[in-house]
């Protein structure tokens, strides 16, 4: 007589949890990946890396993870892996050079809205822009972003504000810019 095996059994459940998760990342990565693509101002392989150190952490923790408040511990996660790259020390010694590298990579230049938006929003602290996102983007209340960002629901608020107000200035110093440039002539209407 034969006994049904463990393994048989633990295979199903993994099986099952792989699954389960595959669903998830098909659902939720083109949503993820708006979030960091706005978290890390438009870089869009920086915006990959996140959401890929986020899928591996989310993989390992998924059975811990309650199904409700997956988006929400996803976009925690989010910010929080966006913070910690912004700490890493070679974040803050890279260099850029200007020699091509030896395979061109052709990325689709954002539009200008879009590329002054980005522009924009890199000028924001990491905490500050993450603060700005959860709440405009995510719609997420104040209480929640707190959660999210470790912090008081007074200072989200003031984040919030203080964010708000520097993209106001900035989006409207570069369209100032661009009707100062349409009116001297020296920028060509398209036709």
């Amino acid at each position: 007589m034969s006994r049904p095996s463990r393994t048989r059994g633990m295979r199903e459940s993994v099986r099952a949890r792989e699954d389960q998760f595959r669903g998830y990342v098909l659902q939720s990565r083109g949503s993820l990946l708006r979030t960091a693509t706005l978290l890390a101002s438009g870089n869009a392989h920086q915006a990959e890396d996140l959401v890929q150190t986020v899928l591996l952490r989310m993989y390992v923790s998924w059975p811990r993870i309650r199904s409700d408040t997956r988006d929400a511990y996803a976009r925690k996660m989010l910010v929080n892996a966006h913070l910690d790259e912004r700490r890493r020390p070679y974040a803050r010694h890279e260099q850029n050079h200007a020699e091509v590298p030896d395979v061109a990579v052709e990325a689709a230049p954002p539009a200008e809205p879009e590329a002054a938006v980005f522009g924009a929003l890199a000028e924001l602290p990491p905490r500050m822009r993450a603060a700005v996102i959860l709440r405009h983007l995510h719609d997420a209340s104040v209480a929640e972003t707190a959660d999210a960002l470790g912090c008081s629901e007074g200072t989200v608020t003031s984040q919030t504000a203080r964010g708000l107000a520097k993209l106001r200035a900035t989006l409207a110093g570069l369209s100032n810019d661009t009707s100062a440039r349409a009116a001297d002539g020296t920028e060509r209407s398209p036709t």
